[in-house]
């Protein structure tokens, strides 16, 4: 679809990982080889929901093409776009994390509670961490439990607590993009305020 791939996966959703994480290290491999040929490296992203779908053909007669429609297909590439958001190169909904068979099998961590373009119900999305080059994974996992109690205190409205933790994850990972997000976000918050209806979602407009 244009410069995107769309897939499903019937049976489990330890499929489509599998297929994520394939997929990032042959596109490891093949930067590799850019690179060595004085290339520039390309970057991809991957989305991943769970949800019911209809499948069909439509078109007239002169073109006609097999698609699936439902809102679960439009999360699903929501989701895609906010990988170049978020700098996590697999992002999972948390219908699919819950229906992985055995979920201890990968590494990954809570991003963040987002509203997408047109969902009207929030969705919270996590980053699978296998997809990622292995000395970002090595750094995301040792700053996972300080990242989660950044994003815990911004949900409490404790912005300054928030921020200056924060600050102290992007002295270890300064190429971590979800630390640059949240701090940016603290520094809005702590400057104009917030709505007293806020509840810490993250409403996105973009596609």
């Amino acid at each position: 679809i244009g410069d995107s791939i769309m897939a499903l996966y019937s049976l489990s959703v330890n499929d489509a990982i599998n297929s994520a994480i394939e997929m990032r290290a042959k596109l490891q491999e093949f930067n590799d080889d850019l690179q060595m040929n004085g290339n520039e490296p390309i970057d991809s992203g991957i989305g991943i929901h769970t949800g019911d779908l209809m499948m069909g053909i439509v078109g007239g007669r002169s073109r006609i093409e097999g698609t699936v429609i439902s809102d679960h297909v439009n999360l699903a590439s929501r989701l895609e776009g906010l990988t170049k958001i978020y700098g996590a190169p697999i992002i999972v909904s948390q219908d699919s994390l819950i229906k992985i068979e055995k979920p201890t099998q990968y590494s990954f961590r809570f991003l963040d509670i987002v509203k997408v373009k047109g969902r009207m119900s929030s969705v919270n999305i996590f980053e699978i961490l296998d997809g990622e080059k292995i000395n970002q994974r090595k750094l995301k996992l040792d700053t996972k439990e300080d990242f989660n109690k950044a994003i815990q205190l911004y949900r409490n409205r404790q912005f300054e607590e928030s921020e200056e933790l924060f600050s102290s994850l992007l002295e270890v990972n300064p190429h971590d993009k979800a630390f640059h997000l949240y701090l940016e976000r603290c520094k809005k918050n702590l400057k104009h305020g917030i709505p007293e209806d806020w509840d810490g979602v993250e409403i996105l407009l973009f596609k």
